[in-house]
């Protein structure tokens, strides 16, 4: 585990908390280290959740499949995202989704009891995670909410601008790189991959785009 304390620091739950600190904090927090191999679950829908869980290597994809085996992508995990979170009240239930590794990957599991009380000796670095956690899960809402703004879009067409838009917004930058693959990507935005691939292409034809693989320009 300590292999990763460079990961964790650089983490929005671990924001301002020093390498030693992290270090000092792990067995306090509960921390405990699981890998996964592609494609292997890390979590299942129906599962219980206690801990608050952040990827350190690797790549997760949040997904749910319907009863005839159609898959959504609800979102992309990259490493030093925190997940969990939305499961660890008491009363939250069991996971709706599954998480699934899509490439070889490890993830630190810790107890969400541990985080949000205080230790006996109410170190300052253990009140900044707890106001970290805070910052993180309303980052995550915004991220919801962002997506959701993607799926309203009625046509395929308008739910790729819209993602393609704000992707191009977080890069900075008319060219950039999607985490998805082309499948992936109409999981993602709840589209057939067919019509989403020919739609592409007239954006494409009609000068609006250009595209290799995940990589876009826009125009």
């Amino acid at each position: 585990m300590q292999n990763y304390i460079s990961v964790l620091k650089r983490t929005q739950l671990f924001a301002g908390v020093s390498a030693e600190e992290i270090t000092s904090m792990l067995s306090c927090l509960g921390a405990r280290l699981c890998t996964y191999k592609k494609g292997e679950y890390v979590l299942r829908q129906g599962e219980h959740l206690r801990d608050i869980t952040i990827l350190v290597d690797g790549n997760l994809h949040v997904q749910k499949d319907d009863y005839w085996g159609n898959r959504s992508i609800l979102g992309q995990i990259a490493v030093g995202e925190m997940f969990g979170e939305a499961y660890v009240a008491p009363e939250s239930g069991a996971l709706l989704n599954d998480v699934v590794a899509v490439v070889d990957s490890a993830v630190i599991f810790f107890d969400v009891k541990r985080i949000i009380t205080t230790c006996s000796s109410a170190c300052r670095f253990h009140a900044i995670v707890v106001q970290n956690m805070f910052f993180a899960i309303s980052e995550k809402n915004r991220k919801l909410v962002q997506k959701l703004g993607h799926m309203s879009k009625r046509s395929t067409r308008a739910k790729l601008i819209s993602y393609l838009s704000e992707e191009a917004k977080r890069h900075n930058s008319s060219s950039f790189t999607i985490p998805f693959n082309r499948q992936q990507l109409a999981d993602f935005l709840s589209v057939d991959r067919s019509a989403m691939s020919n739609e592409l292409c007239k954006m494409r034809d009609e000068g609006l785009l250009e595209f290799e693989k995940n990589q876009f320009k826009l125009f």
